[in-house]
């Protein structure tokens, strides 16, 4: 029961991402499409896989050992979200739009399905390759003389190289600083 906010406010997110208004505005800018929408809708699938039923999740569990399948898949998929063509075609073709949708849900029920279970060196090993090829794709946005996608302006493109940098560089001191917590290495704030 206690999950069943989260899934409705994932669910009503959901709803709400979907609604044309919204979807043309964060789809407007490269930077919100790929920076907003992207870890919105990643959310929501993280949310929803909490509410899936022990038998699936048991299921899931028999090819997901250590978490490996469902990080890799995750990571393939954000690999292939963030090729230029593929964000020019979602804006043209709603069964790429359906495919990019679900596929972002997916990659937030893998997350869900698998971070606890891949442990501190898969977890390390899977921001350690994502964070870099997050950081790679920004500065190859930043640094393209031509506008990669024909749906956006070359300085939004700038923008979302930038965008793309900063997050992974924020995602790195996280994610250091969570490791240095779990391995006791920095002491937690002292209570007052």
């Amino acid at each position: 029961m206690k999950r069943l906010p989260a899934t409705a406010a994932a669910l009503a997110g959901l709803a709400v991402l979907a609604l044309p208004p919204v979807r043309r505005l964060l789809e407007s800018s490269m930077s919100l499409h790929m920076l907003v929408q992207f870890p919105l809708v990643v959310a929501a699938g993280y949310f929803l896989a909490r509410a899936l039923p022990t038998a699936w999740r048991r299921h899931v569990d028999g090819w997901n050992a250590h978490g490996i399948a469902g990080l890799l898949a995750c990571a393939l998929t954000l690999m292939v979200l963030m090729i230029p063509r593929l964000l020019d075609l979602v804006l043209v073709d709603a069964r790429a739009e359906a495919a990019k949708w679900l596929a972002l849900l997916a990659c937030g029920a893998a997350l869900q399905l698998s971070w606890r279970r891949a442990g501190l060196l898969v977890q390390a090993f899977f921001l350690g390759n994502l964070l870099p090829m997050m950081a790679a794709a920004g500065q190859l946005y930043q640094d393209a003389p031509l506008r990669l996608c024909n749906a956006y302006l070359l300085d939004d493109q700038v923008r979302l190289g930038q965008g793309l940098v900063i997050l992974s560089v924020l995602g790195a001191i996280g994610a250091i600083a969570v490791g240095l917590r779990r391995a006791k290495l920095w002491p937690a704030r002292a209570s007052a």
